[in-house]
């Protein structure tokens, strides 16, 4: 009898041990998830957090899983709290790696870019259309947001959203605006974002926008209307979608204080959203006499100080474009 006891209390020792080894390896092993994923923790107790864990994939289903994590997160809570938040977890992560992102990772950033040169309307539509944010987005002031790249956390509010891009623009123009080279045509912060939107709206190219800045400073200094065809496009769709096409002699006679071929000086406001080196254009310009400027069918621009100089360059342009359309049509 004695001999038969000891050899079952031999059997629940193995069978106790093996158990163990088994419970050791499902929580330290690889799991179940082919993919890394996201995976939204809700608020709720223990049991909820692993279950969520389970539907995600991240764990293996069933009760035994349950039960294991269950006691591991019983057993190392002093390793941390687990926390509700959208996280992100990399392929087959084991059990242990599982629980220590609920403690210790940063919830998952979600990335908006605002390019420069949009309109008010346009970043309204791209923040109403941004995933994994809450509310209808505001209509921003033209000119007020700061075109970056954002990170937000899932649920965040459009509202809050934006008013922390034009935190950053505000930032923005004031850092630039200290270190300005002072003109006496662009007195105050807002003339600066006004100007910095045109520049913006007029090259791509941060090389030329120096150049811009100096050509409309000139022009502002002398008395000359700027003439500058995206202040005309703004008048006829007040920053909603592009126009379409090509501007019109008839476009350019539009009565409104944004058509700067009709009306002298600087529009009321900005036409779009200027990017840092527009601002930083204006704040320190080219120097010259520059008082034109024409598309040089390369990408870029020529810049003259005279018209006459300036209407060769118009004619080389133009004869430019005939002879890529001519190459383009013998194709």
């Amino acid at each position: 009898m004695r001999r038969l006891l000891s050899v079952l209390f031999l059997l629940l020792l193995i069978g106790a041990g093996g158990t163990a080894f088994k419970a050791w390896l499902d929580y330290k092993n690889p799991g179940p998830l082919a993919h890394e994923t996201d995976v939204v923790i809700p608020h709720g107790d223990y049991l909820s957090t692993i279950h969520t864990l389970q539907q995600a994939g991240v764990l293996q289903s069933g009760y035994w899983t349950e039960r294991l994590c269950l006691t591991a997160v019983l057993l190392t809570r002093k390793d941390g709290q687990l926390h509700a938040a959208e996280l992100h977890f990399p392929a087959f992560v084991s059990m242990q790696e599982a629980l220590h992102i609920i403690r210790h990772a940063h919830p998952v950033l979600h990335k908006l870019t605002i390019p420069e040169g949009l309109t008010a309307h346009q970043i309204q539509a791209l923040l109403q259309s941004a995933p994994f944010l809450e509310d209808d987005a505001p209509l921003p002031a033209e000119g007020s947001v700061m075109p970056e790249t954002y990170g937000y956390l899932r649920n965040t509010s459009r509202k809050i959203l934006l008013e922390r891009t034009q935190t950053a623009m505000s930032k923005a123009v004031q850092t630039v605006w200290n270190k300005r080279t002072p003109v006496a045509e662009i007195p105050d912060e807002q003339t600066l974002v006004t100007l910095a939107s045109l520049v913006e709206k007029e090259t791509a190219l941060p090389a030329e926008r120096p150049l811009v800045a100096r050509v409309f400073i000139n022009r502002l200094q002398q008395g000359m209307k700027l003439q500058t065809d995206p202040t005309v496009i703004y008048a006829l769709t007040n920053g909603t979608p592009p126009l379409g096409r090509a501007l019109t002699h008839t476009d350019l006679q539009v009565s409104s204080p944004y058509n700067t071929y009709m009306v002298a000086g600087l529009p009321p406001g900005p036409i779009c959203s200027p990017g840092l080196s527009s601002l930083e254009a204006v704040t320190h310009p080219a120097t010259g006499n520059m008082l034109y400027f024409v598309a040089n069918g390369q990408g870029g621009h020529s810049f003259a100080a005279s018209l006459t100089e300036h209407n060769k360059n118009v004619q080389i342009f133009r004869q430019k474009k005939q002879a890529d359309h001519t190459s383009t049509a013998q194709q």
